[in-house]
């Protein structure tokens, strides 16, 4: 009778990553209901690989070489500028600029909700590219998913600094644009195609 009842348990509430009800996201964060707050756990322990950054999608997505196959990297804790908010073309670029065609190693602890790997990317002088990119103004602190008391503190030197989009008075964060699109319905209106020219 008791393995029924767990059977059923199981089946009706389904537990996630650390027992939670509906689980963790990729960074091990959930929301808790019950006490209507926001946390995240420990992250897994890090998975490493190295290879050559074949593509860069924007500031902080880039398709690194791995074992012969393109893996798609969305590098964690931080977000840049979507590329059609102000400076998501220059985050992009300055992206490119840094690790486009170099050799990289990737610290992963899973994937996102897209299938990408999340992680830190590293130059092979030690440089830390998603440090770098909070450091010059390219991407903001994703204070979702992280509690990085580095990248707050490098947030707030590029902001004092008046680096990158800094610049800008009231510059609008990435999750604030992209919610935003949502709710007007811009990204679930594809866009018609245009009839070909003679």
């Amino acid at each position: 009778m008791d393995r029924i009842v767990a059977f059923l348990v199981l089946i009706l509430f389904p537990l996630g990553v650390n027992g939670h009800p509906g689980g963790t996201d990729a960074h091990g964060c959930h929301h808790d209901q019950r006490k209507n707050e926001h946390h995240c756990h420990e992250k897994a322990k890090p998975q490493t690989f190295s290879g050559k950054v074949v593509g860069v999608l924007d500031g902080d997505t880039i398709e690194v070489l791995n074992q012969g196959r393109s893996q798609r990297v969305r590098l964690s804790e931080i977000d840049s500028p979507e590329k059609n908010q102000p400076f998501g073309k220059k985050a992009k670029q300055y992206t490119s600029e840094m690790v486009f065609g170099k050799d990289v190693t990737v610290q992963s602890s899973g994937k996102d909700k897209y299938g990408r790997t999340l992680g830190e990317v590293y130059l092979q002088n030690g440089t830390n590219v998603n440090h770098e990119l909070v450091r010059q103004g390219m991407a903001w602190q994703y204070r979702q998913y992280s509690n990085s008391s580095r990248l707050r503190g490098l947030e707030s030197e590029a902001r004092q600094e008046k680096r990158g989009l800094w610049r800008e008075a009231d510059p609008t964060p990435p999750w604030e644009f992209r919610r935003d699109r949502r709710l007007t319905g811009e990204d679930l209106i594809p866009k018609k195609r245009q009839p070909a020219t003679k």
